[in-house]
């Protein structure tokens, strides 16, 4: 019941967010919405931005779940390129109404864990350090929200498969380079 609460909840915020900015959405409207009383939200969450943060973090993992491996990886990310294209007016909203900070926060959190998989997938057998390795997946992350956050500000007019085909070529085998320049 709970996880059904809070899609609920997510759901209500969702819909709102594709009309309007998150400053001028209340507990009350979304709980009205949900016929839920405001006891029950905050049972849940803390406020509208700590609701905001699972609704990212859950459709974000969901995006990305059945691809964390090497092979796999930036379909995962592609996935959430396209995630953000279709659902664009309602980050754009979410996007505008919170600091830049907190976006960031959200996306480093998502794509870390994306990322610290496909490292520690492809440093298997290898003699890399725990820190190396968190090294290595934070150098991507934050050249992956970068460039996430660099297309959402700039209107999000480039295909998410032309950003992904720059990338791939960018990239395509430096995680296994990397790796093997820290190698012990």
């Amino acid at each position: 019941m709970t996880q059904i609460t809070k899609e609920a909840l997510a759901a209500s915020l969702k819909k709102r967010l594709r009309k309007t900015t998150l400053q001028k959405i209340t507990v009350k409207d979304i709980v009205k919405d949900c016929q839920l009383n405001r006891q029950t939200f905050y049972y849940h969450f803390q406020d509208i931005y700590t609701l905001l943060e699972w609704t990212i973090l859950t459709e974000a993992t969901k995006a990305i779940s059945n691809n964390k491996t090497y092979n796999t990886w930036q379909q995962g990310f592609l996935q959430a390129f396209q995630y953000v294209e279709e659902n664009k007016k309602l980050v754009l909203n979410a996007y505008y109404s919170m600091d830049r900070e907190q976006v960031e926060k959200y996306l480093y959190r998502v794509v870390y864990k994306l990322m610290i998989d496909v490292i520690n997938e492809k440093a298997k057998g290898m003699c890399v350090s725990e820190e190396d390795k968190e090294f290595i997946a934070n150098f991507y992350k934050y050249a992956f929200v970068g460039l996430m956050l660099e297309w959402i500000n700039t209107g999000m007019k480039e295909r998410p498969e032309d950003i992904m085909d720059k990338l791939s070529k960018l990239v395509t085998g430096d995680i296994h380079k990397s790796l093997l320049n820290y190698q012990k």
